[in-house]
């Protein structure tokens, strides 16, 4: 099948290449990007007003399939994805069971042969997310693995971590770290300060996502192997990435539009929609966290996908800790840095579409002939409200509930196949 997206202005980071292009697709491959492409095609799409970039690769999301698909499975989590523009994500293990074993590994892939999207598995670092007996990495990375996490569990011995770092690296996977010390999280569910005692809740200390990541990087330091700091929530871990980004530590980092739009003030709502781990924090760390984005000491935007029924999260006390935002991730944005003259479009692709699976080092992330055809198709200009009833995740738990973003997807590409068209006017 060929198809034909034409009168689109095209970006793409890798090869440094945006003008208004026509790009013309055979089976799952770009075949040429040009102006004015004449070729005939058994679709064509106007892309007039519109922006064609590569599709968004989310590396951390939580599909919870196997073992709670009642929250999300694969497929489900794909129809969120696709809605959002993403045509590539990384699930992290903390499944039941664990994707500690090449066994479920192979379970995940099979599945995602269904899927809109690509589906990348991410292992466990240590069996059954204990943080004491590692994985075998090798196997997991023949099994499919793109990186090594025990997501959701921090890897409390330092000595552990470290082995675990050095032999996933010569296992050729990326350590993902979950920075957190329950030693000093102590049971607190959301962000230690004045929201917190205003509520009389128990807060969780940033002292926990400091000192693990100071930990991390002084690991990678030493040892001289890649870290990934997931999910940076901190003005502290800002400084500590600036500082070993300069002296030529391997260490990448993400983070997610919930940390750099939202702050603890929502939780005074006691509604645990806007409660996540690590929690949401301070005016302070917000504008951390959106410097460190716009400056590049941040490599990557993520969203730590986590879907939760709405009758677990009904009890703010006693609701597990995540949110939804594989719809939103894109717009939170585009509607945060781009439409603000703070970011270019074409550093935001880099963040979302090429670094990630750089990091990962799966394909895709570019526009050129000889790429494989992962285009997502955005309206740059379009506003609207995020309605939860709407979204195509099974639940509905997002943050960003009733805001409004400036910029939507209009089409995704998958391997040369339109996966989602979204029908607004």
């Amino acid at each position: 099948m060929k198809l034909l997206l034409k009168n689109g202005h095209v970006v793409s980071s890798f090869n440094r290449l945006e003008g208004d292009l026509d790009v013309l697709i055979e089976d799952n491959v770009i075949k040429k990007v040009a102006k004015g492409i004449r070729n005939k095609a058994d679709k064509v799409i106007d892309c007039t007003g519109l922006t064609v970039v590569p599709g968004l690769c989310d590396m951390h999301v939580h599909f919870r399939d196997p073992g709670q698909t009642h929250k999300e499975d694969i497929i489900t989590g794909s129809e969120a994805a696709a809605a959002g523009g993403v045509t590539a994500v990384a699930c992290m293990p903390n499944t039941s069971p664990v994707v500690d074993n090449p066994e479920t590994v192979k379970y995940i892939i099979d599945k995602a042969k269904e899927a809109k999207i690509k589906v990348y598995p991410v292992g466990a670092i240590t069996k059954g997310l204990g943080g004491e007996e590692l994985c075998d990495f090798k196997a997991l990375k023949e099994a499919g693995c793109v990186a090594v996490s025990d997501d959701g569990r921090p890897v409390r011995n330092a000595h552990t971590m470290g082995r675990a770092m050095i032999d996933a690296h010569y296992a050729g996977l990326r350590v993902i770290s979950h920075c957190e010390d329950l030693d000093i999280i102590r049971g607190g569910i959301i962000n230690a300060g004045i929201v917190s005692m205003e509520l009389g809740v128990k807060g969780m200390s940033r002292t926990s996502e400091n000192i693990i990541t100071g930990r991390e990087i002084q690991l990678a330091n030493d040892l001289e192997v890649p870290i990934h700091i997931a999910h940076v929530s901190t003005k502290e871990v800002v400084d500590l990435l600036r500082f070993a980004t300069r002296r030529g530590v391997m260490v990448t980092s993400e983070t997610a539009p919930h940390y750099f739009t939202l702050t603890e003030d929502r939780l005074l709502t006691r509604d645990a929609d806007y409660r996540m781990n690590p929690p949401l924090r301070t005016e302070e760390d917000v504008k951390a966290i959106s410097e460190a984005v716009v400056d590049g000491t941040i490599d990557c935007i993520v969203t730590d996908h986590a879907p939760h029924t709405a009758e677990e999260k009904a009890d703010f006390l006693k609701a597990p800790n995540g949110v939804v935002g594989l719809e939103t991730s894109l717009a939170a944005t585009l509607t945060k840095f781009y439409h603000t003259g703070r970011m270019s479009l074409m550093k935001i692709v880099r963040m979302m579409c090429e670094t990630p699976r750089l990091i990962l080092g799966i394909e895709g992330g570019l526009i050129e002939a000889g790429a494989v055809a992962d285009i997502a198709v955005v309206d740059l200009d379009k506003e609207w409200v995020v309605e939860p009833e709407k979204l195509h995740s099974k639940s509905k738990n997002t943050c960003f509930k009733g805001m409004m973003f400036k910029g939507k997807t209009k089409y995704t590409i998958v391997n040369g196949n339109v996966v989602y068209e979204d029908d607004y006017r």
